[in-house]
């Protein structure tokens, strides 16, 4: 292995029943060995970031790894190093998210990466590497959400908008966004020491996360929400159901509390309400781009840097078992060359 072909990555392997992590020495041959069909482009990444589906990958959960030895990380951000692609040279800045990367594919937990020129995106002018990787998948689900609810008609004026798990990733970025948009943001939460974090991203009020985990004693409840981003799912998502005005919408991001949805076609109905999947994993790259471009112009990024923190390779690990316990605040960049 020549030195300069020697990257450094966090590689799972799963020996007997329990995943283990380890920090690797691997050769740009491995690396293309595990890559897509069709890669033709290598990335030399810059920095990578802090998912809840990497922390399932982390931890052997859900299937997410289909395979080892395996490289997690689904997003990245980096510099174009080799193209044989027309639509991408050397020196290009790009963002990968998404199309199953770091989860059958070898992702961003590695200081290179080996991926097809049409699952990136250019770097949005104005935006760092930083940045971007605070954002991530988690800011792009986040905007595709509100770009969703927008699309079925959404705008301030319908009232509060409810955002579920709003001290993680996706709530945090949906606050902030929908606050500076000028939206009447309740955010609900179980956390009480973030409630000062959260009024700093522009929450209106906070309320919490028990109000909605009960299951629903009957169809319809109280109209109570213009719209809503749900990360949680199952009785919360029911309960939002039941709560929200004629003609509203809740974007569906997560599962967090379970995939099962017991719920009544009565709201639908009698009220006109609307249940909006967002999935960003196979979202259409022109989709991609315009969720950037919103994020670059609606995001404060003073607000953006406040909910962010950076760490290293090292300890990735550790953060990945933090956030299955919902005990990460706000966005994780993962520095993979420290």
């Amino acid at each position: 292995m020549s030195e300069s072909s020697a990257i450094t990555a966090l590689v799972l392997d799963k020996p007997g029943e329990e995943v283990r992590s380890t920090l690797r020495t691997l050769d740009l041959s491995e690396l293309q060995a595990h890559a897509p069909d069709g890669a033709n482009v290598t990335v030399r990444v810059a920095y990578s970031t802090l998912n809840y589906k990497d922390g399932l990958a982390l931890n052997g959960r859900s299937k997410v790894v289909k395979s080892y030895p395996h490289v997690p990380g689904v997003d990245l951000v980096g510099t174009v190093e080799t193209s044989a692609s027309p639509d991408w040279k050397p020196g290009d800045k790009v963002i990968a998210t998404g199309f199953r990367i770091g989860e059958i594919y070898w992702g961003g937990f590695a200081q290179k990466a080996c991926l097809r020129d049409d699952w990136l995106v250019s770097l949005p002018e104005g935006l760092s590497m930083e940045r971007a990787m605070a954002i991530g998948t988690a800011g792009l689900t986040a905007m595709e959400a509100i770009i969703v609810l927008e699309e079925h008609g959404l705008t301030p004026d319908d009232g509060e908008i409810l955002v579920t798990g709003a001290a993680g990733g996706v709530g945090s970025i949906a606050v902030a966004v929908l606050a500076a948009l000028g939206y009447a943001v309740v955010a609900s939460t179980g956390r009480e020491e973030t409630h000062d974090y959260l009024k700093s991203l522009g929450a209106a009020r906070i309320i919490d996360r028990d109000e909605f985990s009960r299951p629903l004693e009957k169809p319809l409840g109280k109209e109570r929400w213009g719209g809503a981003v749900d990360v949680v799912g199952g009785a919360t998502l029911a309960t939002i159901i039941s709560t929200l005005k004629p003609r509203a919408s809740v974007a569906a991001t997560g599962l967090v509390a379970g995939h099962d949805l017991a719920t009544s076609v009565i709201p639908f109905l009698l009220r006109g309400i609307n249940l909006l999947g967002i999935d960003t994993t196979m979202l259409p790259i022109e989709r991609r781009q315009r969720a950037w471009a919103r994020l670059v112009s609606d995001l404060p990024m003073t607000i953006l840097d406040k909910m962010t923190s950076k760490e290293g390779l090292s300890d990735v690990p550790e953060l990945g078992k933090r956030i299955l316990k919902g005990d990460i605040q706000g966005r994780v960049v993962i520095d993979v060359n420290v």
